[in-house]
């Protein structure tokens, strides 16, 4: 396994190009890089998806359709895979109020939920037909959870919707559809919900971020298309720090961008490179316990942590 190495905070990596500035508090030079390309334990084929439980344990699934899990410094704990992969890998990894992961099994149609060892629970699984009707799906792209145990999954190619399910998987209500106007949505890559139980939605192809009520009511939508600060471009994850504030892994910016909740941009980390700080076509990130963001740096085969 490739080891985790530490870098120091000398090291200016910023791009200023794009009129970024730092986060407040943060180090220019990242905490921690890991991670190298290949497909045995330990290493990554572009991952794409991250989530991070209640003991600092992070779950990433990459291009072999493997999850690999980690302790919060990089070094491999466990993995397995998901039982098909030919058609396409998935997209979206969330950990439940129970601490099941939920798996975006994109190009299958459905919610796979194992435990955290890795042993599937097919009893919880949603999904698993293609199509419009009420419990099937397009291609899935992620799923979390409500405080009150209901399901949100959201999904892209011909639906571009969000499907709302009771804690047994029955279907409650839907919204969405393809388009460009609010409450509309052009591939909804990512969600997270806060601790009031609003939907965050990352509109990929619409460069912005939608906000919902458990009822699919539309309580706010900022963002628009470039690469300036305050502006999106393929913004793919999101999260929240219950501080007030959301972070923003942008694919096409090759950025994490930090907003206020109402959209004002803080400041923006990361460009296009190979190096140490810079980023290639960044897919997710995570925030663990003490604050710091672990980001998918996916076209570069590994993670960078950094500091707040």
């Amino acid at each position: 396994m490739f080891c985790p190495r530490r870098l120091g905070t000398l090291m200016a990596l910023l791009c200023f190009s794009l009129g970024c500035v730092p986060f407040s508090g943060q180090s220019e030079a990242p905490d921690l890089v890991w991670g190298i390309r290949g497909i045995s334990s330990g290493r990554f084929q572009k991952p794409r998806a991250i989530a991070i439980d209640a003991h600092d344990r992070l779950y990433i699934v990459d291009m072999t359709a493997r999850i690999q899990v980690f302790d919060v410094d990089g070094h491999f704990l466990r993995s397995w895979h998901t039982p098909e992969s030919a058609n396409g890998r998935p997209s979206g990894l969330t950990i439940d109020r129970q601490g099941r992961l939920l798996v975006a099994d994109t190009h299958y149609y459905q919610m796979l939920v194992y435990d955290s060892e890795g042993n599937p629970i097919p009893e919880a699984n949603i999904g698993g037909t293609l199509g419009h009707g009420p419990g099937e799906f397009g291609f899935v792209t992620d799923a979390v959870e409500d405080s009150q145990g209901n399901f949100y999954i959201a999904e892209y190619g011909d639906f571009d919707r969000i499907q709302k399910f009771s804690p047994e998987g029955e279907f409650l209500l839907e919204w969405g559809s393809p388009g460009e106007e609010p409450g509309q949505f052009r591939r909804p890559q990512n969600l997270e919900i806060d601790a009031e139980d609003r939907i965050w939605v990352v509109d990929a192809c619409n460069h912005r971020v939608q906000v919902f009520d458990t009822e699919g009511k539309l309580l706010n939508c900022w963002g628009q298309e470039g690469s300036q600060p305050g502006e999106l471009y393929y913004p793919y994850d999101l999260a929240l720090d219950g501080q007030g504030h959301i972070y923003i892994c942008e694919y096409g910016n090759h950025r994490v961008q930090k907003f206020t909740l109402e959209g004002k941009s803080l400041g923006c980390w990361g460009s296009q490179g190979r190096e140490p700080g810079k980023l290639n076509n960044p897919w997710a990130l995570a925030r663990d316990s003490q604050g710091r963001l672990h980001v998918l740096d996916s076209n570069n085969h590994r993670v960078q942590r950094i500091i707040f």
